[in-house]
């Protein structure tokens, strides 16, 4: 998000939407609100920031970027097509201060959140709406694609391919060369050291398939 656009608004309230929140601040950027489809939190505020109405009133904000703060990613992958039957919302791209990321190695696509701490080193593709938690490493020539999350602290080697609407959990490596493919999903401290199928939950190291997510 540049510094020409600095009207945001979150959606979701949930603790990582706050933690965008803060996110945003240390960039300079003015949040005008949060937008969650619970009744019970509109009106609620955060750092004097409240929570607009439910996410169909995005429409009502043309002035604005927005950012889906929301961990889970099919909850995301959701929310944006929800918002996307409307119109094309403009999705801000949030890099926090203290992350690597230099845009001549890495590419990052709209709608992603880069936390404090992570590093991209070299040529590293990072898609749309991709969230980066804290402290994390991703190495050389590796492909994090649409709607991914990776929690913090994650190791994830050079090479590796994350597919669409994975999620790693806090903790986990990931060995050099691999594949987890899309919905898949990695528990948090697992040592990954083959390819993960799709929709498939693993843990432990080095980590093993314990079930099948269902779409």
């Amino acid at each position: 998000m540049t510094a020409s656009h600095k009207h945001l608004i979150i959606v979701g309230f949930s603790g990582f939407g706050k933690e965008v929140h803060w996110l945003a601040s240390r960039l300079g950027i003015t949040v005008r609100g949060f937008l969650d489809d619970n009744p019970a939190v509109v009106g609620q505020k955060f750092c004097s920031t409240s929570v607009l109405g439910g996410v169909q009133q995005w429409l009502e904000y043309p002035d604005c970027e927005f950012v889906i703060a929301i961990g889970n990613p099919r909850i995301r992958k959701k929310v944006h097509e929800k918002m996307c039957i409307f119109g094309s919302p403009r999705f801000a791209t949030l890099i926090d201060p203290d992350a690597v990321a230099m845009p001549e190695h890495v590419s990052i696509g709209a709608g992603s959140v880069i936390c404090a701490g992570t590093i991209c080193t070299v040529e590293v593709e990072i898609g749309a709406h991709v969230i980066l938690n804290l402290n994390c490493t991703v190495g050389h020539e590796t492909c994090i694609e649409d709607f991914a999350t990776i929690a913090p602290m994650v190791a994830i080697s050079g090479n590796v391919r994350i597919g669409q609407r994975a999620e790693i959990g806090t903790g986990a490596s990931i060995r050099q060369g691999l594949t987890v493919n899309d919905g898949a999903m990695i528990g948090m401290g697992s040592v990954l050291t083959k390819n993960v199928a799709e929709n498939t939950v693993v843990f432990g190291s080095p980590a093993k398939p314990i079930k099948l997510i269902a779409e």
